[in-house]
């Protein structure tokens, strides 16, 4: 049985993760506190993978894991809406990505495909709040690359020539729907919604080795399997264009300014931009707050800018 809860959201424990292309910025732009001196390129704000368990960070429920929530409370904490949700586990995983370098040039493989790779579909969206001067990204093939051109390409070490790149600024916003080739350009920091999904191809990585010294795997002929080779140069969605800034059949992101209502009662998934108040609880920049559907209508949001993200 949910234990009765006071009227304030939940928050959740951030998973760090090191990677070879992350870097500080979790403490200099964040204020947070990392483990160590490595280069942390995730924050895992939000996760129900068997690996990364988000948990709880105060209140009566603090060290509840997201899986125990959805698995044992999923009516109470979720709301009606997704009391007969399919997926074994909380369907999003929401991060904060920190691009000190060059992500692997990647693929994530659609639902008709990935069962056949024994992996998962992966649709994902980005939002940037932080770019250093010239930071660029990459999405989608440039026009006229065949797959043909692509596979030469490989075999001479040219696929970034492939790709279309697309410099970012702060507030816009990518949606990257699985088969969509890509790659996050160093100087990026990011706000990442995505399917619970942790599988990626990498066709490209730089020519790089990874933090033990070695060379990191590719996944040449899964990515092959995988790439959309009809998707030409998308655009980027400006911080002007408004809401939504990302919508698929998984999940849909929009932006709010500071003391904007609450759309409406039930359970309301929130990543702060900016530092929030929201009944009584302050949320910090990047972190992700769950207001329980069993709870009384959430009240209005005060400070800066969030994302409001919906299953």
């Amino acid at each position: 049985m949910t234990p009765d809860l006071p009227a304030a959201p939940l928050t959740f424990t951030p998973r760090y993760q090191t990677r070879v292309w992350g870097g500080r910025l979790f403490e200099t732009a964040l204020g947070r506190t990392l483990p160590d001196d490595r280069p942390y390129g995730a924050s895992w704000e939000l996760s129900d993978r068997p690996d990364c368990q988000s948990v709880v960070a105060t209140g009566e429920l603090a060290g509840t894991t997201l899986h125990d929530l959805w698995s044992r409370h999923r009516r109470a904490i979720f709301g009606d809406m997704l009391a007969d949700h399919p997926a074994a586990r909380f369907p999003l995983l929401v991060k904060v990505l920190d691009c000190a370098d060059d992500l692997s040039i990647q693929v994530h493989p659609p639902a008709a495909i990935a069962p056949a790779l024994a992996g998962e579909p992966k649709s994902e969206m980005w939002h940037f709040v932080g770019v250093r001067p010239g930071a660029r990204l990459y999405a989608g093939l440039r026009h006229g690359v065949t797959r043909d051109r692509f596979e030469a390409a490989l075999s001479a070490g040219t696929v970034a020539e492939c790709v279309h790149a697309l410099e970012p600024a702060v507030g816009d916003s990518l949606m990257v729907h699985s088969g969509r080739l890509h790659a996050l350009g160093g100087g990026l920091l990011v706000f990442e919604i995505q399917q619970n999904s942790d599988t990626t191809y990498r066709v490209f990585d730089w020519n790089r080795v990874g933090l033990d010294g070695r060379p990191r795997q590719l996944h040449v002929a899964e990515s092959l399997r995988c790439i959309d080779f009809d998707d030409f140069e998308p655009d980027l969605r400006r911080a002007a264009d408004g809401n939504p800034l990302a919508s698929c059949t998984h999940f849909r992101v929009d932006r709010l300014p500071g003391a904007t209502p609450v759309p409406s009662s039930g359970m309301r998934l929130v990543m702060a931009v900016d530092r929030l108040s929201w009944a009584g609880t302050v949320i910090a920049p990047g972190s992700v707050a769950l207001w329980p559907a069993c709870l009384p209508a959430a009240p209005e949001i005060g400070g800066g800018a969030w994302l409001e993200i919906v299953v």
